[in-house]
């Protein structure tokens, strides 16, 4: 089985590289620099001799997507479908990484895999646009990948933000009525290669590590782990931090899609965070 990852350059898409390189798989790393998910040529000659293509490449900035909407719908609408198209012709299978914004974040309970989408941001619709092109594409062909809160050792994200803000001040405030599942890249990698290995149904997965929090929550468990006093951070409301984009009071999935493939849910988020902590905090 040989493996092409794009977007290897990111997060997701490194720590999915390490996980393949460590269990000795066949990878060919496509980050941004190296292949334009928009160029159907090349994608057409990354995906030739490949089993299994991952697509972790994606605009990502959810606010900068309010206002530059071509370049999000393009990099998460469009070229997920030249993917799956190039994989279509090649007979290879496409793993695509999607997000929980393709939820409108006003559910009470775990959003199942199957529920209705109703973005409410324009990166949640260009994700869901891409979602819908790969898998009209390869509808036996095709599983779909939904994460949220990610962090890892790699990259700009709301665990390492923290942890730098708690060397630099005395008082954190951080959003405490946004509802979510802090879910490390690392577990979300090892999952991927899991669901490929037990040759899984095709179709839609959510993985996030399991419980819930709040960014609040998310922080002082950040600021615990570093040794600093939780009580540093202090609560705030959605409204207080306005942002372009409406942040989801709730984003948090439903995990019943992996019985399907075998497997168990991903561990818990406080667990997770815990291993995380030496590569991703520099613990321990």
């Amino acid at each position: 089985m040989s493996w092409l990852v794009t977007g290897a350059g990111g997060m997701l898409g490194s720590d999915l590289v390490d996980v393949l390189t460590e269990r000795g798989a066949d990878v060919t790393p496509a980050p941004r620099t190296e292949l334009d998910i928009l160029d159907a040529a090349a994608v057409d000659t990354a995906v030739r001799g490949h089993t299994v293509v991952v697509n972790t490449a994606a605009y990502t900035d959810v606010d900068g997507a309010e206002t530059d909407t071509e370049r999000a719908d393009a990099v998460n609408g469009v070229g997920p479908g030249i993917l799956a198209a190039a994989c279509a012709q090649h007979g290879a299978r496409l793993i695509h990484v999607s997000t929980d914004y393709v939820f409108d974040g006003h559910a009470t309970t775990p959003y199942p895999e199957d529920a209705p989408a109703s973005p409410s941001t324009a990166y949640g619709r260009s994700k869901l646009a891409g979602e819908r092109a790969v898998l009209a594409a390869l509808p036996t062909g095709a599983t779909v990948i939904r994460t949220a809160w990610l962090y890892g050792a790699r990259g700009r994200n709301f665990v390492t933000t923290m942890a730098r803000l708690a060397e630099q001040r005395d008082q954190v405030n951080v959003v405490d009525d946004q509802h979510g599942q802090p879910t490390w890249s690392r577990d979300v990698a090892e999952r991927i290669v899991d669901l490929t290995d037990a040759n899984a149904p095709a179709g839609i997965y959510h993985a996030t590590n399991t419980g819930q929090t709040t960014w609040f929550g998310l922080a002082r468990a950040v600021f615990a782990l570093l040794g600093h006093d939780p009580e540093r951070v202090r609560p705030i409301t959605t409204a207080d931090f306005p942002r372009p984009a409406p942040r989801p009071a709730y984003s948090v999935l439903g995990h019943a899609g992996w019985a399907r493939a075998g497997l168990k849910p991903l561990r818990a988020w406080e667990e997770a965070l815990a291993a995380a902590a030496p590569s991703v905090l520099g613990t321990g």
